[in-house]
């Protein structure tokens, strides 16, 4: 039986994870113009970047003073791996202030607990910074919790990351097979390969779910509106065709509300736009509590909106519409303002013949008699 023995010495290191980290500033330089400004971006770039500085002087070790090849570039290796993961935890608004803190803070006791350790040996050391990585990489398993697959693999591929430094300081530990890549061997061909490869994945991986987070973003600014939240009157329009057409076909109620709020224009003339903006937040925020998974809720324009209710009959609408009016009699004390709706009402079991346009044009009608009865009221219309 042939053994076949793999010696990579310093200078092969360089050159294997040096490939790897200039894959990385080729990638991210090709982006450079779009996207550097953003925050997440900037920091995966200056992670890498401090990652690929910590290998550089990790593999000069023996040319270069045991100061930059151990103590600095360790220390450089945590805080890169540390921007990594708070460039990902960006990308999920995950990244607030007392998490903040507290990650921060375990970051300052990881480095500061190693220069304690200097001293010690080898396998020591290195069972306390693959440990310290763990627990560094900790907060990214949420990504395997995210809305999609892409962010999904991608933290499951950290997990494997946290799996193999894991695997790393248990072997430094409790066994006598060497965990450093200084020594020539399997172990430090498998463990090189691994950071090759990881590092490719997670550099695409990280674009990827940029892009991603782009795309759906402007899918939220193409579909709803910037104010309030709501929808949209396209995107509105669009999924109320469909709910009117599936519910044709079960033959089952949609109800459909309009309402504005009464002497708006009063409002914005007494108290300026910026507090008018704030009773349209509030009128809208209060009002999404009381909805349901598929009600869906439009803002047409300045104070009017709209919201359509699958599956609810005139009752139920009723009980509702008064539910919300009287819910907003009462303004919350952040407001200088006290202000009143007033509501249009329609419930139809819809067919091939009923129409979005003719439904709003009979809500419109109502609304207009809740106003001549004096506002904060409701009328209810019926298509004939």
């Amino acid at each position: 039986m042939t053994i076949i023995s793999i010696l990579l010495d310093s200078t092969t290191i360089v050159i294997f994870l040096g490939i790897g980290y200039l894959f990385t500033f080729i990638v991210m330089s090709a982006y450079w113009r779009d996207l550097i400004m953003a925050l997440p971006v900037r920091a995966f770039f200056l992670a890498k970047l401090l990652q690929s500085i910590s290998w550089f002087c990790a593999v000069l070790r023996g040319d270069i003073s045991d100061f930059l090849s151990i103590t600095v570039a360790n220390s450089i290796m945590f805080i890169g791996a540390s921007m990594e993961i708070i460039s990902l935890l960006h990308l999920r608004n995950e990244w607030r202030s007392a998490f903040r803190n507290l990650y921060l803070s375990f970051l300052f006791l990881s480095i500061v607990g190693f220069q304690l350790l200097l001293h010690h040996h080898e396998d020591i050391r290195i069972a306390y910074c693959s440990f310290t990585l763990v627990f560094l990489l900790a907060p990214v398993y949420r990504l395997t919790k995210g809305p999609s697959p892409l962010m999904k693999v991608i933290g499951y591929i950290y997990l494997f990351v946290m799996a193999a430094n894991l695997f790393r300081g248990v072997t430094a530990l409790f066994t006598d097979i060497s965990a450093s890549f200084y020594t020539p061997g399997i172990y430090q061909l498998f463990y090189l390969l691994t950071i090759y490869l990881l590092t490719i994945l997670s550099i695409m991986g990280f674009l990827l779910m940029w892009k991603e987070k782009i795309n759906q973003d402007l899918i939220r600014y193409a579909s709803y509106d910037d104010l309030t939240g709501t929808l949209n009157r396209r995107a509105f329009t669009e999924n109320a065709r469909n709910f009117l057409t599936r519910y044709a076909k079960k033959g089952e109620a949609v109800s459909y509300l309009l309402f504005d709020i009464d002497s708006f224009k009063d409002i914005n003339d007494t108290y300026g736009h910026h507090i008018g903006d704030l009773v349209l937040k509030d009128v809208t925020n209060r009002i999404k509590q009381q909805l349901g998974e598929n009600d869906l809720f439009v803002r047409y324009g300045g104070d009017e909106f709209g919201i359509l209710l699958p599956g609810l009959n005139e009752t139920q609408s009723n009980e509702l519409a008064e539910l919300i009016k009287k819910l907003l009699e009462t303004v919350p004390s952040s407001l200088p303002v006290t202000y009143t709706i007033s509501i249009g009402v329609l419930t139809v079991v819809p067919d091939q013949h009923t129409h979005l346009e003719s439904m709003y044009t009979r809500c419109d009608q109502a609304l207009y008699t809740a106003k001549r009865n004096g506002r904060n009221s409701i009328f209810r219309s019926q298509i004939g």
